[in-house]
């Protein structure tokens, strides 16, 4: 660390988290909160970049995969959310098995590693539905890896099976599970539960259907929601819970800030966050989460350029070539075909002076790592 570095962020009153970051000492709650007040994003990122290149070197992990939201019909009434349909109405639909496969077959030329499936809660759909479902991805792709159902899913998944949870974890293991979204999350507050999607697992109820997961074998990521009606001090709460459960159980493979866009939802009058606020979170979150191994920026919802930025606010991980997207887009809208091309992926995470793992939904490098190359600056 330069004098200059080191005089700035005494200036910022960031120089006792630098020597607890140096020192390997874990931050706390009023350091989370000396993240989120300071002005100076610099000196964040300067921490942050620490911490990832002490994790992750230089390496930018992606994925080709595909996205597959096989309903929109959901009960939960989220005030966040412009993906759901209610039960009734003419914009709800259910993808059968046979539709499922063939959004697959349409990319058979691509080498897909990882199909993401997350929908919303049907309670119509019968068990049965969720078994073949997994099954009718292996059954055509019998090399990619599935990741599918959030812990409200499972909830209810769990809820129309009526056996034990353990049971059914492991019937979706035999019929090809691989490993689970962090999305449903939200913000672990019980005021902002209360206000935003009162409907969904509490805190605790989310909190056990995780422990269950990963007694289970199953890995998992982990999500926050931010940018609508959360406190600085929730989001803190919200990440060291995470970390004390990270603790507990050493489930999470990667910690996914997400944006909130308010277009289409009941809290359309908020703002979009901006790029300043999303390197933020990434930021705070590598260094608040200092047990989960990856951080990621997820281009479709902050655009690829504060992408590329993250990568050195403490991101190591860009997701993918995300082809077809739409849960944070409002029904009605055609725009949510978002994709980029593996080419395209190399060249950002190449234009920044980070080198490109391709790897699988489980963090698997599918090419091997060169040693000489794989860590710089990790300290």
């Amino acid at each position: 660390m330069s004098r200059l570095m080191e005089s700035r962020l005494t200036a910022s009153g960031l120089d006792k988290i630098y020597r607890k970051i140096a020192d390997g000492v874990r931050l706390d709650f009023g350091d989370g909160l000396a993240l989120y007040q300071t002005r100076d994003l610099t000196s964040v990122a300067c921490l942050a970049n620490r911490v990832r290149e002490r994790m992750s070197g230089n390496l930018t992990y992606f994925v080709r995969n595909l996205h597959i939201n096989y309903t929109n019909i959901c009960n939960k009434g989220c005030k966040f959310c412009s993906f759901y349909a209610p039960a009734g109405d003419p914009r709800g639909y259910v993808l059968s098995i046979q539709e499922i496969q063939d959004q697959i077959r349409k990319h058979n030329d691509v080498p897909i590693r990882e199909i993401h499936i997350v929908a919303g809660i049907n309670p119509k759909l019968p068990y049965q539905y969720y078994l073949d479902l997994i099954r009718a991805v292996k059954e055509i792709r019998p090399d990619v890896q599935v990741k599918a159902f959030t812990m409200i899913e499972l909830a209810q998944i769990w809820r129309v099976a009526n056996r034990p949870m353990e049971e059914v974890l492991a019937d979706l293991k035999a019929a090809g599970l691989d490993c689970c979204p962090g999305g449903g999350a939200e913000v672990f507050s019980d005021r902002v539960h209360e206000e935003l999607f009162r409907a969904k697992l509490d805190n605790e109820e989310w909190f056990d259907v995780t422990r269950a997961v990963h007694r289970a074998g199953i890995r998992s990521n982990v999500t926050m929601l931010y940018g609508h009606i959360e406190t600085v001090e929730e989001k803190v709460a919200h990440l060291l819970h995470i970390r004390d459960l990270q603790d507990e159980t050493g489930g999470f493979m990667c910690f996914v800030p997400l944006g909130f866009d308010p277009a289409g939802t009941e809290l359309s009058h908020l703002p979009v966050t901006t790029g300043y606020a999303n390197l933020r979170e990434i930021a705070i979150a590598r260094l608040l989460l200092d047990n989960i191994p990856h951080v990621k920026a997820f281009w479709v919802m902050i655009t690829p350029a504060v992408a590329q930025l993250a990568l050195w606010y403490g991101a190591d991980d860009l997701d993918g070539t995300v082809t077809h997207y739409e849960i944070t887009h409002a029904l009605g809208d055609n725009s949510h075909h978002q994709e980029l091309s593996h080419d395209a992926l190399l060249a950002m995470i190449r234009e920044t002076g980070r080198q490109p793992v391709e790897r699988d939904a489980l963090y698997n490098s599918v090419i091997p790592i060169p040693i000489s190359t794989s860590k710089i600056g990790a300290r």
